[in-house]
């Protein structure tokens, strides 16, 4: 994972990069990349509060390296980003909380973060050294989000996360392939502890710094 900054809108910006290369699969919610396919890197590009760009894949493209990728934004702080691992799975989550929100809000209920763009402010990627089912992946993004939303519980805040969240599981795309991916699964509960001390870390370490 690389850290690096660019100046932005007269801001100065963070972003992390994995370089992966070849011989990996993925499964993101992330607008760049998303959906689950062969992947060679992951950008998290931090972007100014009030993100208002009508093109953001493009401007995730100018951003990440040649390649097919996966990339993610938010308006949190990238380099305070916090890391778990469990038993060879890695994740690193970026936590940003000014908008903490319940999944199952009311009919017409709007989060002011998510105008004029959606802009996740919880970004999750998690590196598991094994081979997926797709099935497993998608249990392995259900478990990282269960995870997260014990974390934030824990940590003191009454929420599932904010209203844009984004992960991205990223695995081999050769081997035996794991079939289970829940949280009492043998990589599955890895990927939960994993995912719950970043995201705990995180939340407890969270202080507003200029809306992010």
């Amino acid at each position: 994972m690389n850290l690096s900054y660019r100046i932005e809108e007269g801001e100065r910006l963070g972003a992390l990069l994995w370089e992966f290369g070849p011989g990996w699969r993925m499964i993101s919610s992330a607008m760049l990349g998303g959906g689950i396919g062969a992947r060679s890197w992951v950008l998290n590009a931090q972007v100014t509060a009030g993100y208002s760009r009508m093109d953001p894949v493009e401007h995730l493209v100018s951003l990440g390296p040649a390649g097919e990728g996966v990339g993610m934004m938010t308006a949190a702080s990238v380099d305070r980003y916090a890391a778990g691992s469990d038993g060879g799975v890695e994740a690193v989550a970026t936590v940003g909380l000014r908008v903490p929100t319940w999944a199952a809000a009311p009919e017409g209920h709007v989060d002011p973060e998510l105008a004029p763009m959606r802009v996740g402010t919880i970004n999750i990627m998690v590196t598991v050294p094994v081979a997926m089912t797709d099935a497993a992946l998608v249990n392995a993004v259900m478990t990282a989000t269960e995870a997260k939303t014990q974390a934030l519980v824990e940590a003191g805040y009454p929420c599932t996360g904010t209203a844009s969240d984004a992960v991205c599981v990223a695995v081999p795309s050769s081997g035996p392939e794991e079939i289970f991916g829940g949280p009492r699964s043998p990589y599955g509960a890895r990927v939960a502890r994993a995912v719950h001390a970043a995201v705990r870390q995180g939340a407890l370490s969270w202080r507003p710094r200029d809306g992010k």
